[in-house]
C-alpha cells in the first residue's frame, strides 16, 4: 500500500496547503457512520499522508526524528537482568546507525525498576568515553524525581563540559489509574514533584522531554479523553518541556482514536512540532498509527530496535514499535530519517541473540535474510 507509484497521489497535489471545501467530508467510509464526525482521515490512510504532506518549502518538512529508546524503555522490562557491557554495547552500535536521540537509562530507585540500577556507569561511561558515531549524538535519562536528577547533573562545581546528562524526559499519565499504579500519586502531585526537577534542570541547561502515558486508554481508568491529553500535554509543555511523547502504553490505538486525538491537540491550541508520538505494537497498529501521526503533521517518533519493550504495569503491552520497521515504513513514503537500515536491522539481530529473545521486528529479519550465504572457505 505504502509503495505504490508517486504519480498515483499526483491527483492530490493541488489540494495540498489549500483549505477544504465545507462540504467535503473527511470521516472514511471503513469508519461506521455511528462515529462522530471528529476525525479528520480520507478514504484511505495514504490518501490521508498525501494530502497533508507538506510542501517542498516547508522547512524540514520530509524530515523525521526517530528517538531510540530500546536501551531503556526496550530493556527495563526484561526479567532477566542485562549485564551493563551488553547495555554499553548497545548503546554504542546504535550510535553508528545514524540515530541522533538515543534513550540510554533511568534514574529510577532500584528496587522498582532493578534493570536501570546501573545507569549511573552507563552516564559515566558515556561522558567519559562518548561513541564514535557518524554525527553528534543525544543520550537521554528518564528522571522521575529530584533525587533522579543529582545522578544525572555535574559532580563538580563549575561544571566542566559535558560533565552531566545534557537531556532528561519526566513521565505524566493521563488516567488517574495510571499514575496511581505508576506513581503511586495522583496527577496533580505528580506535577508537583515534577515543578522543581524541571527548575532544576533547566538551570544547569538540562533539556527537558515529557512523557504522557496511557493516551487512549487505560486497564486502570478505560478509555482516556481526548480533552484530559491535551490539558496534560500543555502542563507539560507550561512546565518548560521542549517537547512532549504521546504514549499509546497499551498499544490499544488505532487509527480512528489516534485521528481524534492528533485533532483534538491540534485544535486545543498545542504546537504540532512540539509533538512526538510513542507507539506500542500490542495490537499490530504501531506502523499505521505512525502513519496518522505522520499525516497530521508530527515529525517525531520513538521506536525500540527489534521491538523491545513492553509495560510492567499493562498487562498484554509489547513493546514499542520497531525502529527498523519505523524506519522502513518512513523511507517507503518518501521521509527521511539519516538511519542506515541495514546497520540498525544488524543492531536488532545482535540485541535479540545477546539477550535470547524473539526478535519483534518484521523488516530486520527479512532484510537480513536476503544476504547472500557467506562463501565456504
Amino acid at each position: 500500500m505504502f509503495c505504490a507509484s508517486k504519480h498515483i497521489f499526483g491527483r492530490l497535489a493541488p489540494l495540498r496547503g489549500t483549505a477544504l471545501s465545507p462540504t467535503i467530508s473527511l470521516r472514511p467510509s471503513f469508519f461506521p457512520s455511528r462515529c462522530p464526525p471528529q476525525s479528520r482521515l480520507f478514504a484511505s490512510v495514504k490518501d490521508l499522508y498525501y494530502y497533508s504532506k507538506p510542501s517542498p518549502k516547508t522547512d524540514n518538512g520530509e524530515f523525521v526524528k526517530i528517538v531510540e529508546v530500546g536501551p531503556r524503555d526496550g530493556l527495563q522490562n526484561e526479567k532477566a537482568i542485562v549485564p551493563l557491557h551488553t547495555k554499553i554495547s548497545l548503546i554504542e552500535r546504535l550510535s553508528t546507525t545514524g540515530l541522533t536521540v538515543i534513550e540510554a537509562g533511568s534514574f529510577v530507585a532500584p528496587k522498582w525498576v532493578p534493570q536501570m540500577a546501573d545507569s549511573t556507569s552507563i552516564l559515566s561511561h558515556l561522558l567519559r568515553s562518548p561513541p564514535p558515531a557518524p554525527q553528534p549524538v543525544t543520550y537521554p535519562f528518564l528522571v522521575p524525581n529530584l533525587k533522579g536528577l543529582e545522578s544525572a547533573l555535574p559532580r563538580t562545581t563549575p561544571p566542566p563540559p559535558s560533565a552531566g546528562a545534557s537531556e532528561i524526559a519526566i513521565f505524566a499519565s493521563a488516567s488517574e489509574g495510571f499514575s496511581l499504579k505508576n506513581l503511586n500519586c495522583s496527577i496533580d502531585t505528580s506535577f508537583e514533584r515534577f515543578a522543581p526537577v524541571v527548575q532544576k534542570a533547566l538551570e544547569n541547561n538540562i533539556k527537558v522531554r515529557g512523557y504522557v502515558s496511557m493516551v487512549i486508554s487505560c486497564p486502570y481508568s478505560g478509555d482516556t479523553p481526548p480533552e484530559k491529553v491535551v490539558q496534560v500535554t500543555k502542563r507539560l509543555l507550561d512546565m518548560g518541556c521542549y517537547e512532549v511523547s504521546l504514549g499509546d502504553t497499551t498499544g490499544v490505538g488505532n487509527p480512528y482514536t489516534i485521528d481524534v486525538l492528533m485533532k483534538a491537540l491540534i485544535d486545543g491550541g498545542v504546537p504540532v512540532d512540539k509533538l512526538a508520538c510513542h507507539f506500542h505494537d500490542t495490537y499490530g497498529q504501531a506502523i499505521v498509527n505512525c502513519m496518522v501521526g505522520l499525516a497530521n503533521g508530527v515529525r517525531v517518533f520513538d521506536s525500540s530496535v527489534a521491538g523491545l519493550g513492553g509495560c510492567p504495569y499493562a498487562k498484554g503491552a509489547t513493546g514499542n514499535v520497531a525502529t527498523e520497521d519505523l524506519v522502513y515504513f518512513l523511507h517507503s513514503v518518501g521521509m527521511k530519517t539519516g538511519v542506515d537500515l541495514e546497520k540498525v536491522s544488524e543492531v536488532g539481530a545482535w540485541i535479540s541473540d545477546a539477550i535470547g529473545r524473539k526478535n519483534n521486528s518484521k523488516v530486520g529479519p527479512a532484510l537480513l535474510a536476503k544476504r547472500p550465504d557467506p562463501v565456504s572457505s
